[in-house]
């Protein structure tokens, strides 16, 4: 079946992290022919989601490191004398120190079988593209992760990974994410809004949790690998607006900003309405608080205020503004959220203004959150790259680049299977490379907590609530700890539980850099609680702490002989937003094709002048069909239109 994949392309991406999906999309969009691989069987790399028990396996495998890489024997053979080889990567050496916890009795869980789950088959060795995308959707619980139950199944087909149908797999499932999902891009973003207020009413007591329950339920778990948010005026809103991808996700807003200070959990007031709402703020602090946040919106207007601060710390800076500390706590740790130490003036306050700027546009705080977790954003990207005709491989993994002596550039890779594939551009994710080509470059780590409870961290009359909470540092140096705490109804956990993400650089592994964090917040006693202070605290029922490689921020000439048409992607950051991942991408594409519009707005329905010659059949499904580009574009149709005339277009 190998044979059957074209042998040339014009861009190659391995890996389908967020910065690499978006790319292929936009290469895609422009008319390049784009072939994206990953070597694992799930959308995402770092990026991606989990069911529950796909969180397992993959909890299971980093910790065992087994190396499953088919390779083929005969590809050197295809290297010519003029021509040398760069070896990738066949083990993922990103993630380090996992250790996961069950606070339950997980012995009561042995022959609990997950709800919906389909049966498991039998294993068998790759023979090709077809068997790679059957095993992928079959066996893989990774590939569980996308959406529960009846939604499961819309993003892998959207995203083509059938790869010998990309773009039909692309076009069928794409009317079905169409029914569920708002049309235009800001409708669907706007979908935070009403979910904002939930009619649900909190139980006086929480409800008992078992371990075998979240086995069962395990569907309904779509756990992020990587904890982020987005700006409601950031770039990836921007870019999902502009490009019409926001139509395959949905969003809901974050409800509240939470404020860790004396020992206790608080709501931060930010919004005009908050500030003069609040109960906890003097009437006194409400003027203070207003007066400041009113000069950080403009601060650029007024230099004379703090240019004798520039060379001091944001928080030095707010002492002398005469502020109370619990505003300067409010203001530093949960509006700018920035550190007590290495923040400088001028940075505080961009980061303030940007906190500010994006209030208001989909609800009270400046934050979305998508449905089914973040996991879905590169998968999003995929869609559109599928719908403009790339072609997608999961469990394809690459050998080698191959390198022309003379020119010094990249001409081609080599696969799993033998296959030597040629293209212009190469985008390769910064876990594929070897250590030969790393060892100059110098990684950060991030400090990761998953925990599943049975109750929010601030109880209130709704229990619905997506919460972001900054924890600071104990010892002045360290970095602060950002939570992120999910309700059930952002398709993230079941039902009376909530998911909490902890995330922060490292200094040690992520269990010592966390850990006290969570003894402080929440109650990991496992079934008798001893004080009564550990009663009031939210109960941990199961929990998984990891590092993470960071790669952000590496310059290029970093990696060892790569050559100039290679570029390299990296994997997730410690930031809350995801604006170094999209002006990666960005960069990237504009340095490949400097003429051409990153991730253009698509055509509307009637603007599209079909061709007789184009709608001639394609000999080969892996090919880049031509009669599929037509009928995708129609779906591109745009803003405004409602889901039924979508629906219509759609048929036609």
């Amino acid at each position: 079946m190998a044979d059957n994949l074209p042998s040339e392309f014009d861009v190659v991406v391995i890996g389908t992290g967020l910065p690499e999906s978006i790319i292929a999309a936009a290469c895609a969009r422009s008319g390049q022919r784009v072939l994206h691989v990953d070597s694992r069987n799930y959308y995402g790399g770092n990026w991606a989601s989990f069911s529950f028990s796909g969180l397992l396996f993959w909890i299971k495998e980093n910790q065992q490191k087994t190396d499953n890489s088919d390779e083929c024997e005969d590809w050197r053979k295809l290297i010519l004398e003029n021509e040398e080889v760069i070896s990738l990567s066949k083990k993922d050496k990103t993630i380090e120190h996992v250790e996961d916890f069950c606070f339950g009795d997980q012995d009561s869980a042995e022959d609990v079988e997950e709800a919906g789950a389909l049966p498991k088959l039998p294993v068998f060795g790759a023979s090709g593209a077809e068997d790679v995308a059957q095993e992928s959707e079959k066996e893989s619980p990774a590939m569980e992760s996308a959406l529960p139950e009846a939604e499961s199944q819309e993003p892998e087909g959207a995203a083509g990974s059938e790869p010998a149908s990309a773009v039909e797999g692309g076009d069928t499932e794409i009317s079905s994410g169409n029914e569920s999902s708002h049309s235009a891009a800001e409708s669907a973003l706007e979908l935070g809004k009403t979910e904002a207020a939930p009619s649900e009413i909190a139980a006086q007591e929480p409800k008992k949790i078992t371990y075998s329950q979240i086995v069962r339920e395990g569907r309904r778990f779509n756990i992020d690998l990587v904890s982020k948010l987005l700006y409601s005026r950031g770039l990836l809103i921007d870019l999902l607006i502009k490009s019409n991808v926001s139509r395959y996700a949905e969003f809901k807003n974050a409800t509240r900003i939470l404020a860790f200070r004396e020992g206790k959990v608080e709501q931060v007031p930010c919004s005009r309405a908050d500030v003069f709402n609040s109960r906890q703020l003097t009437m006194v602090e409400k003027r203070m608080l207003m007066k400041f946040l009113t000069f950080c919106l403009d601060y650029e207007q007024h230099p004379d205020e703090y240019q004798d601060y520039e060379n001091s710390t944001f928080a030095q800076f707010l002492r002398t503004r005469k502020l109370t500390p619990s505003l300067q706590h409010f203001i530093l740790h949960s509006i700018a959220m920035v550190s007590e130490t290495d923040c400088s003036t001028l940075e505080g306050l961009q980061a303030t203004k940007k906190f500010l700027q994006c209030l208001g546009r989909y609800g009270n705080t400046p934050f979305l959150f998508p449905l089914y977790g973040q996991g879905e954003i590169p998968q999003c990207f995929c869609r559109l790259c599928a719908v403009f005709g790339g072609i997608y491989c999961l469990r394809h993994s690459v050998q080698c680049l191959v390198v022309d002596k003379e020119s010094g550039r990249c001409k081609a890779v080599v696969d799993h299977f033998g296959q030597r594939i040629s293209a212009n551009y190469f985008i390769v994710e910064d876990s594929y490379l070897s250590e030969s080509t790393c060892k100059n470059v110098c990684y950060r780590q991030i400090s990761r907590a998953v925990l599943i409870t049975d109750q929010s961290v601030l109880n209130t009359d709704s229990e619905q609530q997506v919460s972001i909470l900054t924890v600071p540092p104990v010892d002045l140096g360290k970095p602060a700890v950002c939570i992120i705490e999910l309700c059930s109804s952002t398709m993230t956990c079941m039902k009376d539980t909530y998911l909490v993400h902890l995330t922060c650089p490292s200094t040690t592994t992520a269990r010592e850099d966390l850990e006290p964090v969570v003894q402080k917040l929440f109650n990991l006693n496992r079934e008798k609680e001893t004080e009564n202070e550990e009663l009031e605290k939210p109960r941990v029922l199961w929990a998984v702490y990891f590092n993470m490689r960071d790669s952000s921020g590496i310059d290029k000439n970093s990696y060892d002989g790569l050559p100039s048409n290679v570029y390299v992607c990296s994997g997730p950051d410690s930031a809350l937003g995801n604006d170094c991942a999209v002006k990666q991408a960005e960069t990237i594409f504009q340095e490949m094709f400097p003429t051409e519009e990153f991730c253009p707005p698509p055509p509307n329905p009637e603007d599209i002048i079909y061709d007789e010659d184009e709608i001639a059949p394609e000999e080969s499904g892996f090919s880049n069909s031509p009669e599929a580009k037509p009928e995708p574009s129609v779906e591109e149709s745009g803003s405004g239109d409602s889901t039924a005339v979508k629906k219509e277009d759609n048929k036609e």
